[in-house]
């Protein structure tokens, strides 16, 4: 940017460092926003880089204040999201139906992922047995000295992006046919096929990983092809269409109802094998008063559930490998 349009600009003034002036460069904004029709968030990130490089020249004693310091800055402009109601949803969905962008559109709309996020899955990130995935891996495209260059990391953006989520019946299809489809590439191209990513979901059909920008891009291919309201990938995520979408909070509901359900058969699994008196001496039933009291995540409920699954299997072995399990088992549920 200050190469291709700052520079030339005031290179045709003729204006030398020492001659610049707050109008000079007030005159410049006005140009950007009358002339080239930018908007005021890019007149406004063109301010930082020129006040960056006078405050430079400032501390070097090249001037004797920051011109930059008295221009006033155009307002930012406010983006408003544009979503999609249920029918329009729904409609996005059929048209990229079997398309390789349905992947993104998929994660987008239902989970509300980003595409850091959506790029970054792995095959070991999904828990087809639990019906749960996790976020814990992303992967971001930069610049680097003029090259595009991908940047993997084993965390999320935030310490709260890291979560397990459900895996609702949809996606769950999508997964399994996304699997049968690679396999098949991967016989298909034999020694052509990129080994490289095999641990990503997300490929194409030589094994390649999609770079984030692909979403973007061919999302708004997708929209514009099939005529569809204009909006922007990200804009999937917003909390509106997230919450109502009504297909999503029902199979979300029904998968918290099968949770529940898990786990009251396995109390009662439990309560069989030892007892009323011996689960409530083991506080299972204080655990289980925990869960449903607090508004805990699927997650700990489906770890519970696997706690109660070791215990009915420690009743299941001989008795003098009984006291050794069942003291390690009980220390892990009364810590929950």
């Amino acid at each position: 940017v200050i190469k291709s349009r700052i520079n030339p600009y005031f290179k045709d003034k003729g204006l030398t460092l020492s001659e610049l002036t707050p109008k000079h460069i007030q005159d410049y904004y006005l140009y950007s926003l009358n002339v080239e029709k930018v908007s005021a968030n890019t007149v406004i990130h063109r301010h930082a880089n020129i006040r960056k490089a006078l405050q430079y020249a400032l501390k070097l004693g090249l001037i004797d204040f920051n011109p930059a310091d008295r221009v006033e800055r155009p307002k930012k402009n406010k983006y408003v999201a544009t979503t999609y109601n249920e029918k329009e949803l729904e409609n996005l969905f059929s048209v990229v139906k079997g398309k390789r962008i349905e992947f993104a559109v998929t994660l987008g709309a239902f989970y509300g992922l980003r595409r850091s996020e959506i790029v970054g899955i792995k095959w070991d990130a999904i828990d087809f047995e639990r019906k749960t995935f996790t976020i814990k891996h992303t992967v971001t495209e930069v610049m680097l000295d003029g090259k595009v260059t991908m940047i993997d990391k084993e965390r999320p953006k935030t310490k709260s992006s890291h979560r397990t989520l459900p895996l609702v019946k949809p996606f769950e299809e999508l997964l399994l046919r996304m699997k049968a489809e690679q396999e098949t590439n991967r016989r298909v191209c034999g020694s052509a096929y990129c080994r490289k990513y095999l641990d990503y979901i997300y490929v194409d059909e030589l094994g390649e990983r999609i770079k984030p920008n692909y979403i973007t891009q061919h999302f708004s291919i997708v929209i514009k092809n099939n005529g569809l309201k204009k909006i922007r990938f990200h804009d999937l995520r917003h909390p509106y269409v997230k919450h109502t979408t009504k297909i999503f909070s029902l199979r979300l509901m029904d998968f918290q109802a099968q949770a529940i359900l898990m786990l009251g058969e396995k109390l009662a699994e439990l309560v069989s094998f030892i007892g009323e008196d011996k689960a409530e001496a083991l506080s299972v039933h204080s655990a289980k008063k925990a869960i449903f009291m607090s508004a805990t995540s699927i997650e700990n409920v489906l770890d519970f559930v696997c706690d109660l699954d070791a215990l009915i299997g420690i009743y299941q072995h001989p008795v003098d490998q009984q006291l050794g399990q069942l003291g390690g088992q009980r220390v892990r549920i009364e810590n929950r």
